[in-house]
């Protein structure tokens, strides 16, 4: 049995910046998705090892399950309906398995996702040997949450597979989870962002978690949020010169855009209206890449983290 998990990206429109210390923003999932797909290996294949496999970097991590067992000598995945932080002891001890990959300097970045993947795996299904394979539409750090998108779908797919929630495995194709297991993975998706980022807001991995979050403007109203935001987080010395290259280019066609994340870089959100012609799309399109930046298409109605399954052959 295979389990394959989709979560989606999340763009915030307003209060990115002041939601980190307890303010509200207007956020929304957007249909740009991170993959997971688990499954345990079976005795018949002989290999008692743990499993990663980060198929955008073509890169592959492999732990040996009698050194994870080592690692966490009181290691007891019954927690996992009662999502818990990971201690510093227990933070010690994945370092150090991290740290045996020899992760290259290109690619350090990495580590505190396959941290979070090793505290989420142990503490939800303890020592079981398996595979996941992650792939995802998302550009790593550019502020459409990649990281929880991570988490969501990390930890959608594990307890999938254990005994905490509750799935129809006779049904095809992607479907939704119940109310109480979306909390459950909202949760543990927390836990795995609190490793990655250490104070994290907790807006990214539940927009990535629920289902549609209404967005109840107009176009209009939503630009003119959009810009005064922008304006603001210019104010704060947030913006940068290849950001301020694209707003100028966007005014030019009369679209409203706005960064996203915590500036300096990162994406440029373009509000497109619904009665904008594709010609004048491709054309904004065309310059931008002609500047030398990547575009991405993506409709404000993502929905929450879904899960398939697949049957061994």
């Amino acid at each position: 049995m295979e389990v394959r998990i989709r979560a989606p990206a999340k763009i915030i429109l307003a209060g990115e910046h002041a939601v980190v210390h307890g303010s509200t923003a207007v956020a929304a999932a957007i249909d740009l998705y991170t993959y997971v797909s688990l499954s345990f290996l079976s005795p018949s294949e002989n290999d008692q090892t743990l499993k990663l496999q980060l198929k955008d970097v073509s890169l592959e991590f492999s732990w040996p399950v009698a050194r994870i067992k080592d690692a966490f000598p009181n290691l007891d995945s019954s927690v996992a309906s009662s999502p818990s932080s990971c201690s510093l002891e227990t933070h010690k001890s994945i370092a150090s398995l991290v740290e045996k990959q020899k992760i290259l300097e290109a690619n350090i970045g990495l580590a505190s996702g396959v941290s979070a993947f090793l505290w989420l795996y142990t503490s939800i299904l303890g020592c079981k040997p398996a595979k996941a394979v992650v792939h995802s539409e998302l550009p790593l750090g550019a502020g459409l949450g990649s990281s929880a998108a991570l988490c969501v779908a990390l930890s959608a797919a594990m307890l999938s597979l254990s005994d905490s929630i509750s799935i129809d495995f006779s049904q095809r194709g992607w479907q939704i989870f119940r109310d109480s297991d979306l909390e459950l993975v909202n949760k543990w998706a927390f836990e795995g962002e609190k490793i990655i980022h250490g104070k994290p807001s907790g807006v990214d991995n539940t927009v990535s978690t629920y289902d549609d979050l209404a967005i109840t403007e107009n176009e209009e109203k939503m630009g003119e949020l959009m810009e005064m935001n922008q304006g603001l987080l210019q104010c704060m010395g947030v913006s940068h010169s290849s950001i301020e290259t694209v707003l100028r280019t966007t005014a030019k066609y009369k679209l409203y855009s706005k960064l996203i994340g915590a500036g300096g870089g990162g994406c440029v959100l373009t509000l497109l209206p619904t009665l904008l012609s594709g010609t004048v799309i491709s054309k904004v399109i065309a310059e931008l890449e002609t500047c030398g930046f990547q575009c991405l298409i993506a409709g404000i109605r993502g929905k929450g983290v879904e899960v398939s399954f697949a049957r061994s052959s």
